[in-house]
């Protein structure tokens, strides 16, 4: 543990000199060895540290030279190459299938929750869900993420649906069918149809290596951006810090909306979870959406939506009046599953078989 906390320290304090500019974009930066010294840690921890850099697109290796700055959150983009030339993103393609080989969610696990759920809730399970889900799954949930994600929430700023295509419509519900709705340009198809069937126009977005290209962004007029940061379906573009940023600004200079749709980075086989959008936030314009489908299986119907605290109340005339989808014996059982750890010990067992793999 105490390893892991001395190269997560190393890698927040090279990624704010990054993000300040100490080390600007282009730049090499000090070698895993003079890094070691400079620490006074091992050049293993320093090396688990900018492989995190690399994953999440501050930094680039090049093979025989070192590692190279490759973040830029400059105002405008011009295209200008860098000292470093930079690596695409792009993942291999993407299945909508979990791999055959990947750790599944143990059965056995799932039905002794649902047993102590059963016993010891009893007649609770009859009553009626709130409309923005259980207060039992929405308080777990904001704890989850503190942990693992590093978002502060609460409660109130979670909505409880029946899978991502569920809340899709809310977001449809409460923003109108008259705004431009973007979307990325591959991507899953029922995105755009779930957008369709609400009546909202939509603008297909190209995506470059690493997420929607620039031009296309800026240019597009739309308000409300739906994006897929990790590992976009199907093309298994990965959305870099600077992309990231980028979008942001986008988003203030608009004032648009950002749809975060985050259905695998749990799974992720870095040492840490990708960075999310919505926890670099600073003005309440990024919606987080997530579901259980893929961290539990196919079964659990069961997705959440974390809205900014600006938009809490203008959901809830929109929409409040929608019943939650999930029934209440479900949210009580996936609630369970995270506060007794079982939850986060299948997600870290699914990323040590990717690590490994």
């Amino acid at each position: 543990m105490e390893k892991e906390k001395r190269y997560l320290r190393i890698y927040e304090q090279v990624k704010e000199d990054i993000i300040k500019g100490t080390y600007p974009v282009g730049t090499k930066l000090p070698s895993k060895r003079v890094m070691a010294d400079a620490m006074g840690m091992s050049v293993i921890t320093v090396e688990h540290a900018y492989e995190l850099l690399s994953d999440e697109g501050y930094i680039v290796p090049k093979q025989k030279s070192g590692y190279y700055v490759s973040f830029d959150d400059s105002d405008i983009y011009t295209g200008v190459e860098s000292a470093a030339p930079l690596m695409p993103r792009r993942r291999e393609p993407v299945s909508e299938q979990s791999e055959g080989n990947e750790p599944v969610f143990s059965y056995s696990i799932y039905a002794k929750t649902v047993r102590k759920v059963l016993t010891e809730f009893e007649e609770y399970l009859m009553q009626k869900s709130p409309k923005n889900g259980m207060f039992e799954l929405r308080s777990a949930i904001t704890w989850y993420l503190l942990r693992s994600r590093r978002l502060k929430v609460s409660p109130d700023q979670i909505i409880i649906g029946a899978g991502a295509e569920y809340l899709y419509g809310l977001i449809v519900q409460t923003f109108g069918r008259d705004v431009l709705y973007g979307v990325e340009s591959p991507s899953y198809q029922k995105i755009a149809k779930v957008y369709s069937a609400g009546g909202a126009r939509l603008k297909m977005l190209r995506l470059g290596n690493d997420g929607i290209e620039s031009d296309e962004l800026w240019n597009s007029n739309v308000q409300i951006l739906h994006i897929t940061p990790y590992r976009s379906f199907p093309s298994g573009v990965t959305a870099s810090a600077s992309k990231k940023r980028e979008y942001l600004r986008w988003s203030r200079k608009n004032g648009g909306y950002i749809i975060e749709d985050d259905f695998e980075s749990e799974f992720t086989p870095s040492r840490k979870p990708e960075e999310t959008i919505f926890s670099l936030d600073e003005e309440g314009r990024v919606i987080y959406v997530n579901t259980f489908t893929r961290t539990i299986g196919s079964y659990a119907r069961c997705a959440y939506m974390v809205l900014p605290e600006n938009l809490i109340d203008e959901f809830a005339d929109k929409t409040g009046f929608y019943e939650c989808p999930v029934p209440t014996l479900d949210q009580l059982v996936i609630a369970s599953l995270i506060d007794s750890g079982d939850f986060e010990r299948h997600i870290n067992k699914v990323r040590r078989y990717n690590r490994n793999k």
